[in-house]
């Protein structure tokens, strides 16, 4: 090896460039952080003390997007999976429907069921790897005759699967638990409520009272509904994806384009957002992303929707009732 090995070079450290504190940029300021309890308790005050930055800052757009919306009369549509339901969020769905936030109810398969067992019978979400052993996982009588039996009048009379799971309930002699369904409270408000089902992904489809004809005929009445929905997101509408990772991701997507393909590219420049508590590529791209890129703004809030939906529900009611 050769002997006069050259030294590496290194940089003249003394040559290196500083700037003025004052002059830079800075992306975090001490009057943005949140701020501990303090003398208002409230919830106004809460909110009040949440840092300005990332998610909070979010959270806060997205309440502010609702709360335009209901005031300028603009559409609200609300998208919703099952777990959502069975974690007990009805209420504060049904307290937004009465306040009028809410303009559309949409949701998959296994919400609906959720909703009308707690209806119908006080109690849902069942132990699956249970009744896999043994072929009893799906099988509740009453659950899977009644909704199958719901959509076949559906189909008779011309009704969505929203309308049918409604009017069944509301023509049950007794309900354990009506004041919770959050399809009924649509019903009750006039507010149209859509399911979108997957054919073979629903425990009622297991049922030997189930017919493809009946499911496929208002599942697919309540997709031309949601299209039709769609027209009230132009300019200022929200749409709010809550807990459903492939469903109404995807029916959304189709259900907004059918509108813009009718209405001449609208609807444009609305909100979206996804709550779910975990990030999942479809609601993602399909919520968040696509749907605004003609204009509008998008968010994903990531967290429990125990705890993040009733925050939602909570703040929206807080800025309504303060104006």
């Amino acid at each position: 090896m050769s002997q006069d090995r050259r030294v590496p070079r290194e940089v003249e450290h003394a040559r290196v460039r500083t700037v003025p504190i004052a002059v830079r940029p800075n992306k975090v300021r001490a009057e943005e952080f949140a701020t501990p309890p303090g003398a208002d308790r409230s919830f106004a005050g809460f909110m009040k003390s949440l840092p300005d930055a990332l998610k909070a800052q979010d959270f806060r757009k997205v309440v502010d997007a609702v709360v335009r919306a209901a005031t300028r009369k603009r559409g609200v549509i609300v998208m919703l999976g099952g777990h959502v339901v069975k974690t007990g969020i009805g209420p504060i769905l049904v307290d937004l429907m009465k306040r009028g936030v809410i303009t559309h109810l949409a949701m998959n398969g296994s919400a609906a069921i959720h909703d009308y067992e707690i209806a119908r019978f006080g109690g849902t979400s069942e132990d699956v790897a249970a009744g896999l052993k043994d072929g009893t996982f799906g099988m509740a009588e009453e659950t899977g005759r009644g909704l199958n039996e719901a959509f076949v009048a559906g189909q008779t009379h011309g009704w969505g699967m929203g309308e049918s799971v409604a009017r069944a309930l509301e023509g049950s002699s007794a309900l354990a638990h009506a004041e919770h369904s959050i399809v009924l409270a649509a019903y009750r408000h006039w507010i149209p409520v859509t399911v979108h089902a997957a054919l073979g992904a629903e425990i009622i489809h297991q049922h030997p009272a189930a017919n493809g004809a009946a499911i496929g005929d208002t599942s697919h009445r309540d997709f031309r509904r949601l299209a039709a929905s769609c027209d009230d997101l132009h300019q200022g509408g929200v749409v709010l994806n809550l807990g459903s990772a492939v469903i109404m991701p995807e029916v959304f997507l189709k259900a907004l384009t059918v509108a813009r393909n009718v209405n001449g590219g609208k609807p444009t420049d609305f909100t979206t957002a996804d709550f779910d508590m975990q990030r999942h590529y479809r609601p993602t791209v399909n919520v968040v992303q696509r749907p605004v890129l003609a204009g509008g703004e998008g968010f994903a809030i990531t967290g429990h929707h125990e705890l993040m939906i009733p925050l939602l529900g909570w703040a929206v009611a807080e800025a309504l009732d303060s104006r």
